[in-house]
């Protein structure tokens, strides 16, 4: 649309749209006229223009009005009830993109695309204009942004805590080198969706002393204090009044901090040091951590989304609490729970007990109980290199309090085992939380977290199995009840009902009802209509439109051309070694090997098949962006070979993320998810794939296990070591034992892959 068309019907040629505020509007109209006066008195761009652009951000802000007034009502009514709440604390949200979201949740998608048009768009292109918030890289934000939206669509009274991240982890470029990573621009402009609340502003502290005072009290002192301000995000549920908030913490100074007489004698950088400081702190999701900066940058990150959370809390906390005395505390638990997203917050064990203790004025044992009751903690890895392990020289330097605090929870802890349980006296080294290696002493953050918390989870069976069995097998001798299972999850909302309409509305016209849109155990009866063929030629046409959809987002992205009726076979995760992509594209290798010794006769009898890979490689991890390389390298001779194109194509689909996710699981037919059994807590792509009705190709790895139990073992596709035959299988592998009986399973496994 030109400019000129689009700003005059925004100036006023479509008489029936007048720019009025009506925030809770519901008649397209009357959202048209809302949309038009946020265009005009809320207006981020010149007035000249009313293209895609600045529709988006008029009805994100239009939308934003009705959010705002459920928000307040929500946060008006826990004020009132006084349940207890839960915060949930991640270092990562990967939201995917608010609006289609939000009127999808709203009930009022319909009505936004009625009135978009009556201004002259189309809601499908103004949608595309939003960037996915960079606030996330993998699993573990998108199931902190999951559990954000069931718990509004349950009414549960939640918080997410998080970070503002200026540039997230990195947007991913495919170059003939290969990956490059190049900052994302999420915020260049800015997010509709999010609230400043100038008024929630705590002091955050690093380095500096502890002061010892006379009664034996302690309070940590100097150093550096930045302040952290909140920006807070709307979390709306599905057909419910209830709007739940994440809120994001940035870092700013103060403008006491700007040394005015050094910067007017031309010394700015120096005159602004701590600001510099301050902006580095939220700049960039898992900033490198190879040298002592990077190390004391992320430990600042961590610490600035613990510090504070806890204050905000316990902020909170105290006017609910207001009058009812000095013994209130004994509340805390009853009223407040944390949940640790992994090691990342574990510093608010520490901070809590400091908080506690030093601003509050409580003893250690009621800090402590208090503590252990409140907080719980959530596992998403047994990979060493995964659970973090903090030098204690950095943390000596950074959080000289908070290492009191850690080396008496630590002290606390052997007695107690020394005393209750002698027998495992000679486990304790490896039990206690403080490692003091002579040659790199360290604070096992995996172990605070355990001895600290009052339940550990898992995140799928198997991985919970594996956690009791052996990583923390120690610690369930002496505390047996404290170790279960939370297999991950995912949001029905966003991974079907939104992404792939079609499929949903013949699920809900088969069911005769669109409850199980909050109720998935209703798909269960979608099972009398297998044998259909009503409904199997209802469900390809679905499947074909979802497909057809993504090789033209295929093509706009990558220039290469595929063929919706081909199999479109597809990994998508982030790039890792136990991932195995590497597997992948060498089956892939094999297959474009075979069909090149094929006679064009045998060609035509094979199923063409496009197969796509996706996904970050972190930016340092070398072997990593080679598997990127190698994806890529192949998909040039491949794709470029008149002989096979027409059978095999390879694409690698740059910068996944949540809207890439969101187009290519519903046009999939094959799915791969083959991690090393063992490695891979849970996977919720899996999830997704399977709920979009596509086949997986996978390993007893995390959620596959329970996913091939629901779907059946005939649907899913599975080969591979399960994970106790694991250790064995890479010992004789080291040993160089069996070697040749080795590879002989793995052809005998691998075989009838090549056929389907």
């Amino acid at each position: 649309m030109s400019m000129e068309t689009s700003s005059a019907k925004f100036n006023g040629n479509i008489s029936d749209v007048s720019a009025v505020a009506q925030p809770l509007a519901e008649e397209p109209t009357e959202i048209a006229s809302n949309i038009k006066y946020h265009a005009r008195y809320t207006p981020h761009f010149s007035p000249s223009k009313f293209e895609p652009e600045q529709a988006y951000y008029a009805t994100a802000d239009s939308v934003r009005d009705r959010l705002i007034n459920q928000w307040n009502d929500t946060y008006l009514h826990y004020d009132k009830v006084n349940p207890k709440q839960t915060y949930y604390l991640s270092m990562e949200y990967l939201q995917g993109r608010a609006l289609t979201n939000a009127i999808g949740n709203l009930d009022f998608r319909d009505a936004y695309a009625d009135a978009l048009k009556k201004l002259g768009h189309e809601l499908e292109e103004v949608v595309e204009q939003e960037k996915d918030a960079a606030l996330g890289n993998g699993g573990l934000g998108r199931l902190a942004s999951c559990f954000l939206d069931s718990m509004a669509t349950l009414n549960l009274p939640a918080w997410g805590y998080g970070l503002r991240y200026k540039y997230g982890l990195f947007k991913q470029i495919i170059t003939k080198a290969g990956q490059e990573e190049v900052a994302e621009d999420w915020l260049e402009k800015f997010s509709p969706w999010e609230v400043v609340r100038h008024d929630v502003v705590f002091p955050v502290r690093f380095f500096g002393d502890v002061e010892v005072h006379p009664s034996g009290s302690r309070k940590w002192v100097g150093g550096e204090v930045i302040q952290a301000i909140a920006y807070d995000v709307p979390i709306p549920g599905y057909r419910t009044k209830n709007t739940n908030c994440l809120r994001l913490w940035d870092a700013k100074a103060s403008s006491e901090d700007l040394n005015l007489f050094q910067f007017n004698d031309g010394q700015y950088e120096s005159a602004a040091q701590l600001h510099s400081r301050a902006q580095q702190i939220c700049a960039v999701l898992y900033p490198g951590d190879a040298t002592e900066n990077g190390k004391l940058l992320r430990l600042k990150q961590q610490f600035l989304l613990c510090s504070a959370s806890l204050q905000d809390i316990i902020a909170r906390f105290k006017e609910r609490e207001d009058g009812k005395g000095a013994h209130h505390w004994s509340e805390f638990p009853k009223k407040v729970a944390i949940q640790l997203n992994d090691t990342h917050p574990t510093l608010a064990i520490p901070e809590l007990m400091r908080l506690l203790m030093d601003d509050e004025g409580l003893g250690w044992d009621e800090a402590w109980g208090i503590t252990t009751r409140a907080i719980a903690y959530t596992n998403h890895t047994v990979l060493p290199e995964a659970l973090e392990k903090w030098s204690q020289a950095v943390m000596w330097k950074l959080l000289p309090r908070h290492m009191e605090i850690i080396e008496e929870i630590d002290r606390r802890f052997v007695a107690s085992v020394q005393s209750e349980r002698p027998d495992l006296e000679n486990k304790i080294p490896s039990m206690r939380i403080l490692d003091h290696n002579a040659q790199k002493p360290v604070v096992r953050m995996a172990n605070l977290c355990v001895v600290s918390s009052h339940t550990v989870n898992g995140v799928a069976k198997l991985h919970s199995d594996i956690l009791k069995a052996e990583l923390f097998a120690d610690y369930v001798s002496v505390w047996p009840t404290k170790f279960q299972n939370k297999t991950n999850g995912i949001t029905p909302r966003r991974w079907i009902h939104f992404c792939s309409p079609e499929l949903s509305n013949i699920i809900t016209k088969w069911l005769k009802t669109d409850q199980w849109v909050t109720n998935l155990e209703l798909l269960a009866n979608l099972r009398e209509f297998a044998d259909n063929a009503e409904l199997h030629a209802e469900w390809e046409s679905a499947k074909m439109a979802n497909k057809q959809r993504l090789a033209q987002y295929v093509l706009r992205v990558t220039g290469v051309s595929i063929d919706p009726d081909t199999l479109f076979d597809i990994q998508v995760k982030r790039i890792h070694e136990y991932k195995r992509q590497l597997l992948n594209v060498l089956g892939v290798v094999y297959r474009y090997k075979r069909l090149k010794e094929m006679s064009p006769q045998e060609r035509n009898n094979t199923t063409p098949r496009t197969v796509m890979i996706g996904g970050k490689a972190f930016a340092t991890y070398t072997n990593a962006k080679r598997i990127v390389k190698l994806v890529t390298d192949v998909g040039d001779v491949i794709n470029s070979d008149p002989d096979i194109n027409n059978y095999l194509k390879v694409v690698f689909v740059p910068n996944y993320n949540v809207s890439v996710a969101e187009m290519l699981i519903p046009g999939s037919e094959l799915s791969q998810h083959i991690s090393t059994a063992g490695m891979e807590a849970s996977g919720t792509s899996n999830m997704k794939f399977a709920l979009n009705g596509c086949l997986i190709l996978g390993t007893l790895d995390g959620a596959n296990v329970e996913i091939r139990e629901e779907i059946g073992e005939e649907n899913f596709f599975l080969f591979g070591a399960t994970a106790d035959e694991v250790p064995r299988l890479r010992k004789e592998r080291e040993d160089g034992l069996g070697q040749e009986k080795m590879d002989k399973d793995v052809y005998t496994e691998h075989r009838w892959e090549w056929q389907i």
